[in-house]
Parts: C-alpha cells; structure tokens; sequence
C-alpha cells in the first residue's frame, strides 16, 4: 500500500494485487492512510499454487488490472 502510495504521489499509476482473504485489510490500511488504491483481488489461497494455476490468476485479473492502471490516466 505505501509502494502506490508513493508512486501515485510520483505521478506513476499503481495498483494493488493481492488475493481475497486481503479485501479487509487492504480497506482498514487505505483508511489509515487517507489513500484510495486501486486494488484488484484475486481467488485465495495463492501461496501453494502451481505456477500454472498462477497463470491463470494472473490471466483473470489481467483486465481488471489494465482498467484499474489506465482509469486515472
């Protein structure tokens, strides 16, 4: 979150990646921070994946992403 931060203060366009198990934290943290991210989640768990099924995260969310990078811009 403070990596967004700090690039949207740069003028680089940022966007938060995590999975759903993160959805609140992800809110309480922009809170605290007096920041709204763009944030995309993806399916949890993700750590004991095959990079394949990664892929395939990474395929679904690849849209939203995009969208969320050019949004602002």
């Amino acid at each position: 979150m403070h990596d967004i931060a700090d690039f949207e203060s740069r003028g680089i366009a940022g966007v938060g990646i995590a999975s759903t198990e993160f959805v609140q934290a992800a809110a309480s943290q922009s809170k605290s921070l007096g920041f709204d991210p763009a944030l995309v989640f993806v399916a949890h768990p993700i750590q004991n994946r095959s990079d394949d099924e990664l892929r395939v995260l990474a395929d679904q969310a690849l849209e939203q992403i995009f969208k969320a990078l050019t949004a602002s811009y």
